[in-house]
């Protein structure tokens, strides 16, 4: 069953079926964090209720939410929900440590929690609750900010291929770096947002993104819902397409950036700059700071998510019925590896689109915009 609930507050919310919605938010009415689950989607809408900081980790692990900036955003509320439940230092700090263990490779959960615990250092009892729900939407308002800005910068960069195109831009991106794995906006996806927003017309390509299939089950979901021309495409078709001068840029977002400029986001993304690099194609990540690592500087000791395989071995899609079905795909005998991420090095990355302009990936370009 389908349950719609708009989000009343903010404005320029992207949309689904002409409703305007976040990703996450606080109901003040019933005192719960409100989140889409997006392990429903493209076939069910639903808005789920996180009641406890044990609803918000397994949200996180089973990706009921996902994408680097909202694992933040829902980490943050669920220190609000720990304080809800249990108003204790050593629980929320016990809370605290859960939640960035449950999912490795995305930098915004450590920092959200972090930002958090020092926001509450030193807070009376009963004034905890208060000074984290307010910094928790803090948060979530920054990242709001901070992508909308992204595209603001990103959008520059995609002007001018119009400029010298004079015909429509073609858009390679990977994953769902959309407004569905932020707050809203999206990273990869915002400069395409302010592009046709303003006119510009532009296509996507968007890789499926097995083995969960981001791209076609949200990315391409999510562009539909904006009336963004896009065309969902094998993982492994960027490559002739590239070849054939069907793709103008292609736009990836980031579960961690290095200062080194190396970037580590969805397994896969790491082939799309080779062939990027190969054919000439500039290759460009978006990320807001708070994706940033600054203190690992060898991209081997960023820790890979490994998954379960059964995400490798089956599917889910609906049947002739209707109903949402999961069916095997691999032999029963055959074993699968599922790594989450990879690691693109910073020399095959053409620039880093941020919320304060677009640098060079490299520790000098990121020291001039944030250091």
């Amino acid at each position: 069953m389908l349950r719609k609930i708009g989000l009343k507050n903010g404005k320029n919310n992207l949309k689904i079926e002409g409703k305007e919605y976040r990703t996450i938010w606080f109901d003040e009415k019933s005192q719960t964090v409100k989140i889409i689950d997006q392990t429903k989607l493209p076939h069910q809408f639903i808005i789920k209720d996180l009641k406890t900081v044990k609803d918000a980790i397994n949200a996180i692990k089973v990706m009921e939410v996902r994408g680097a900036p909202l694992i933040g955003g829902t980490a943050a509320y669920g220190i609000v929900l720990a304080i809800m439940e249990k108003n204790d230092l050593n629980f929320i700090k016990k809370s605290s440590e859960d939640l960035i263990q449950s999912r490795p490779t995305a930098i915004n959960l450590k920092w959200a929690v972090d930002r958090m615990m020092k926001k509450l250092s030193g807070v009376n009892n009963n004034e905890l609750l208060k000074v984290a729900l307010e910094e928790a939407k803090a948060i979530c308002e920054e990242d709001v900010k901070f992508c909308e800005n992204i595209g603001l910068n990103g959008l520059k960069i995609i002007e001018e291929i119009y400029k010298k195109k004079k015909d429509k831009v073609n858009i390679l991106t990977h994953c769902n770096a959309g407004w569905l794995a932020t707050i809203n906006w999206g990273t990869a996806t915002s400069p395409i947002y302010h592009a046709h927003k303003k006119g510009i017309p532009v296509h996507v390509w968007v890789d499926e993104t097995r083995p969960r299939n981001q791209g076609a089950n949200l990315t391409s979901y999510e562009l539909n819902e904006e009336e963004v021309p896009n065309t969902i495409i094998a993982d492994n078709t960027g490559g002739i397409l590239m070849q054939r001068g069907e793709v103008d840029m292609c736009i990836v977002g980031t579960d961690r950036t290095l200062s080194t400029g190396d970037v580590a986001n969805k397994i896969g993304t790491y082939l799309k700059a080779l062939a990027a690099k190969d054919n000439n194609v500039p290759f460009y990540v978006a990320l807001p700071s708070s994706t940033i690592d600054w203190k690992i500087e060898d991209f081997k000791d960023i820790p890979i998510e490994e998954r379960n395989s059964e995400e490798l071995s089956h599917v889910e899609g609906l049947d002739e019925n209707n109903k949402v079905k999961k069916v095997r795909i691999y032999p029963k005998k055959s074993k699968a590896i599922n790594l989450a991420f990879d690691v693109t090095p910073a020399k095959y990355v053409t620039g880093l689109i941020t919320e304060k302009g677009v640098c060079e990936a490299s520790k000098e370009g990121l020291k001039k915009l944030f250091k």
